[in-house]
């Protein structure tokens, strides 16, 4: 793995959040109760941006355009776009439930760096 140093510890404070480029991939740095994670930025469901998603209470970001929601510890599903009954099923045969791709983290010598 290549550990890949993006900010300064100081750069994300609890509660914060970043969008950062690292090696041609577009990932959101998170910095929740004490823990930073890298995910991809965009939702993979339609490709909304996740920046300003809801953490929900079991850890959760959740897409503030299709509310798609996944873990981020994992990157797994923990729901799949809850539309109104008639547009969740249209949708759900355009974008098939796929999981974020996250990016495992560490905090070192007061950087934080990301591993590719």
């Amino acid at each position: 793995m290549n550990w890949i140093r993006v900010l300064s510890e100081q750069e994300l404070p609890e509660g914060e959040r970043k969008v950062v480029e690292v090696e041609g991939k577009s990932i959101l740095l998170l910095h929740h109760k004490g823990v930073v994670y890298a995910m991809n930025s965009k939702c993979p469901h339609m490709g909304g941006p996740l920046v300003k998603g809801k953490i929900s209470p079991d850890g959760a970001i959740i897409c503030p355009w299709h509310h798609s929601a996944f873990d981020l510890r994992t990157g797994d599903v923990s729901e799949w776009s809850p539309w109104p009954p008639v547009a969740g099923k249209v949708l759900g045969i355009i974008s098939r439930e796929k999981a974020l791709p996250v990016y495992p983290t560490r905090v070192e010598e007061g950087s934080i760096l990301v591993g590719l």
